[in-house]
């Protein structure tokens, strides 16, 4: 009895036997993967907050998944744009701070140098700042406490 299977890499592309509706326009995923979606993510809360928002009332008003495409389609749009325009005005920032989350287990405390430098560019070309929802009021942002207690361990 064998206890190893070989891998099967198929040399066509996996395409989606269930397309979606001709009702709804078509739209390209993102295209990015976690480290740089994940050091984007408070810029993409921010700037998608509204459809972010329609998008979940929608779904706490149905639970049929083809009921809120419309609603998704506007998120994914959206988050696309934002990424074109990081891309375009912070890019070498932006993949300093993704590569480093990367290399480093995805822990953002080991990545404020890069994030800092990234997170200061978005805010000088793009006006965004990064805010973490639920930090009390009148309290130093985690990511911009200067004497954090993991300094030594940043990178």
């Amino acid at each position: 009895m064998a206890t190893h299977r070989e891998a099967n890499f198929p040399s066509t592309p996996y395409v989606d036997p269930s397309p979606s509706p001709s009702s709804i326009p078509h739209v390209d995923e993102v295209g990015a993967t976690s480290a740089p979606l994940k050091s984007a993510s408070f810029f993409l809360g921010s700037y998608c907050q509204k459809y972010n928002e329609d998008f979940m009332l929608c779904k706490s008003e149905n639970r049929d998944p083809e009921h809120c495409l419309k609603e998704g389609r506007r998120v994914t749009r959206c988050a696309q744009d934002l990424i074109r325009k990081l891309n375009q005005n912070c890019a070498k920032e932006w993949e300093a701070h993704w590569q480093c989350l990367e290399r480093q287990n995805h822990e953002l405390h080991l990545c404020r140098k890069p994030e800092r430098t990234f997170n200061q560019c978005v805010f000088d070309k793009l006006q965004l700042k990064k805010e973490i929802p639920g930090t009390p009021e009148g309290k130093e942002q985690i990511h911009e406490k200067k004497n954090p207690i993991w300094k030594g361990m940043q990178r």
